[in-house]
């Protein structure tokens, strides 16, 4: 009997699972199962899910009750929570607009910048994303869509090939590092009921009355009125730009030194 959601699902024994787009077979539902129901359509519920509420109260008997279903009646389509976190994941990179990487005549510098800012959007809109990015296979269509746009765009940077994949490893996984607590930072900051602005004025506040870090706070405040930037987010993407540049700086500079 499969149980609605225990723990097989957060924590399959090692070995025993593999990716969703190997093992899981799409089932049809038989006679008695509900109408309008199919695996898009579940996908797309749990990634609403997942966005609204978050990554530790999704579960499949909520899913379920967003669905209007039974739990079991989940189990024709998916054998596993983890098999519906992996196909979320694999929707959010279907969001990403990827560049025409057979065009050879355009500025691979640029289309490396547009994926870049295109992957840090997706783990600010999708904070559930960053805790499983590296907790499945990610073969999914869209995912290796992306991973091959990815591919193609700095092999054509001019690397010797045993640099590119340090290349693109030092980009992206900055890049999520960076979505990543920008997702977290926004998050924390609508929990409290203040704008972006009003909570980071408020944290510097409360960081300068805290004994002994009053001189950082002045170097902190010395360095962010030097980067400019009226607004959080305008800060955020300054940074933002000026660390990708420096990146592709460092990849123009490996390649010329070949």
């Amino acid at each position: 009997m499969v149980k609605e959601d225990g723990p097989h699902e957060d924590r399959p024994k090692a070995g025993r699972r593999g990716s969703v787009w190997v093992t899981g077979k799409e089932r049809r539902g038989r006679g008695g199962q509900p109408s309008g129901l199919d695996r898009d359509r579940i996908t797309a519920t749990s990634v609403a899910l997942l966005d609204a509420e978050g990554l530790d109260r999704f579960s499949m008997r909520r899913l379920a009750g967003e669905l209007n279903v039974t739990a079991m009646s989940l189990y024709w389509y998916v054998d596993t929570k983890d098999d519906l976190l992996e196909l979320a994941l694999d929707t959010a990179f279907g969001e990403l607009p990827l560049p025409e990487t057979e065009d050879t005549e355009a500025d691979w510098r640029e289309q490396l910048r547009t994926l870049a800012t295109e992957y840090r959007a997706m783990m600010v809109r999708h904070p559930w994303l960053s805790p499983i990015a590296g907790r499945f296979l990610n073969i999914g269509p869209n995912s290796l869509a992306f991973s091959r746009a990815v591919l193609r765009v700095v092999g054509r940077a001019g690397l010797p090939a045993y640099g590119v994949t340090g290349a693109i490893s030092a980009v992206f996984q900055f890049v999520y590092g960076y979505g990543t607590i920008e997702g977290h930072f926004l998050a924390r900051t609508a929990d409290t009921g203040l704008s972006a602005d009003e909570y980071f004025q408020q944290s510097l506040t409360v960081a300068s009355e805290v004994a002994g870090t009053s001189e950082v706070m002045r170097e902190s405040r010395a360095l962010m009125d030097a980067r400019g930037g009226d607004t959080v987010q305008e800060m955020l993407d300054r940074d933002f730009v000026f660390a990708l540049d420096l990146l592709i700086a460092g990849i123009e500079a490996m390649a010329a030194r070949g």
